[in-house]
């Protein structure tokens, strides 16, 4: 049986798209294993679905001084010698990297061990463990057209983001029955990331009673983010955080407010939702969700609003516009050829792996 082994973590961004490929790749014959860190997301999440798991050491890498970048070399030294153990245990025909600290040990394993290596950038320009296992792997695949002009010529290919299959599955009239809604006004879901955004939030709440008047809104706000205070509002409904019902809130939803992370602009784009990024500020990130954002708004599926814009009135104003343009941006989306990468990057895979033998 072909072996396959999938590396990434520090963030469920780091990991989804991997989850996406697994039922592929097991339909096509590859038993698959997982190589993330001792505890990070990655592990709760690939133990979920019945994954081998290996954790390894990891370090994290940083582009500012900080007194732990004089500790974490050796823990990334020590994860390089788990990972070579544990690849010479499973003797994989590939890996296949989604990025994260954890990744460089595993890549540079592999390299050693003589398995070929994909890596996978969501972003436009790579991150830094990226960056670092670029010249060991034999393809990168990308998410935007951009960052071939990133990567060493003749290694990028333009495969798109892998996306889950369950997200294909969302039932809109289940996604009414959840939320309580109706057909009498359009549905608006606010996704503020996985932790949820103070400010988003912040600004959603002090414009509720207007968006009321035009949308039925679900707000999935982040954990402990949920404000008592709004419950009683007719046509409004807060989340945590949402799992299984994702999809039947995404099919019932006629546009989405949304961070501008690499895959989940993937699977608005993917599902053709109209759509308002907000990414996140160049303040507080490398300001890859700022580039990821403006090329959305080039190629015509998104509208943007930069956080530092962000109010009530632009807020109104940003809805109102993507509303009434909704089928100019449908449109727009049908056109691309940046759908869901799944069937790109298993044909690379497949193809990778039989040149190797």
């Amino acid at each position: 049986m072909k072996k396959i082994v999938l590396t990434g973590g520090g963030t469920a961004g780091h990991v989804t798209p991997n989850i996406a490929l697994i039922p592929r790749l097991q339909k096509e014959g590859w038993a698959v294993f997982y190589i993330g860190s001792y505890n990070g997301i990655e592990k709760k999440l690939i133990e979920e679905i019945n994954i081998p798991y290996y954790g390894i050491s990891s370090g994290k890498l940083r582009r500012y001084f900080d007194i732990k970048n004089f500790t974490d070399p050796f823990k990334v030294t020590k994860g390089y010698f788990e990972a070579v153990k544990i690849i010479k245990h499973i003797n994989p025909s590939m890996v296949f990297s989604k990025g994260g600290f954890v990744t460089v040990p595993v890549i540079l394993a592999a390299k050693r061990k003589k398995v070929p290596t994909i890596i996978h950038e969501s972003d436009i320009t790579p991150g830094l463990a990226n960056k670092i296992g670029i010249p060991f792997a034999s393809k990168i695949c990308a998410t935007f057209p951009q960052t071939l002009s990133h990567v060493p010529q003749g290694k990028g290919v333009l495969t798109g983001s892998p996306i889950r299959e369950e997200l294909f599955s969302g039932i809109k009239s289940k996604g009414f029955k959840i939320t309580g809604f109706n057909n009498n006004l359009p549905v608006l879901l606010i996704i503020g990331g996985s932790l949820g955004s103070i400010k988003i939030n912040e600004v959603v709440r002090k414009t509720i009673p207007t968006i009321l008047k035009s949308f039925q809104v679900i707000h999935i706000c982040g954990k402990g983010h949920i404000d008592p205070s709004y419950t009683h509002l007719d046509g409004y409904i807060q989340y945590e955080y949402v799992k299984e019902e994702l999809s039947d809130l995404l099919a019932c939803a006629d546009i989405v407010v949304s961070r501008a992370g690499s895959n989940t602009i993937s699977e608005l784009l993917a599902l053709k939702k109209p759509n308002i990024l907000i990414p996140l500020p160049s303040t507080v990130s490398r300001g890859d969700q700022i580039l990821n954002a403006n090329s959305f708004k080039d190629q015509g599926f998104s509208f943007v609003l930069e956080e530092e814009q962000l109010n009530k009135t632009s807020l109104l104003q940003g809805l109102n516009e993507v509303y009434y343009k909704r089928v100019s941006y449908i449109d727009n989306m049908k056109n691309t050829k940046l759908n869901n990468g799944v069937d790109n990057i298993i044909k690379l895979i497949n193809e990778i792996s039989s040149a190797n033998k």
